[in-house]
């Protein structure tokens, strides 16, 4: 059995090398707002040094909310700069990793088993009240 933080590295990575991969706060906040229908997944990552960042915090509640009214699963990893190396970030271009977001494909023809399955998950996690679950990544 695969397991879910398996499951969001591939599903992150088909993304990325696909161009449907957004990092960053701002950035994914920005295609939130611009496209939500676009929105297929978010992930938000929480790291020890920024867990006293209240505008981060902030940021995430907005998100989180944001991902219930239009229906979008969301989760949570506990170390963005994990999140960051296992999607190749050797040219920095994923230096915000707290958010990511994973957009549908532009032609609607595809599906995506590892996204499948953590859909999955968010809906049996909510059906416990576990609104935004956490995931662990695999180890490094």
């Amino acid at each position: 059995m695969v397991s879910e933080g398996a499951c969001l590295v591939e599903a992150m990575v088909v993304a990325r090398d696909e161009g449907r991969l957004t990092a960053g706060v701002y950035e994914c906040a920005k295609i939130m707002n611009d496209d939500p229908d676009s929105v297929a997944f978010c992930v938000l990552a929480m790291d020890e040094e920024f867990e006293c960042d209240i505008a981060l915090q902030i940021h995430f509640t907005l998100i989180q909310a944001f991902c219930f009214d239009n229906d979008i699963s969301i989760v949570r990893v506990s170390d963005a700069q994990h999140l960051a190396e296992l999607l190749g970030d050797k040219a920095g271009q994923l230096e915000d990793s707290h958010c990511v977001l994973i957009t549908n494909p532009t032609d609607g023809s595809w599906e995506d088993p590892a996204l499948e399955k953590l859909h999955v998950f968010c809906s049996e996690s909510r059906s416990c009240h576990e609104w935004v679950p956490e995931v662990t990544l695999p180890a490094r």
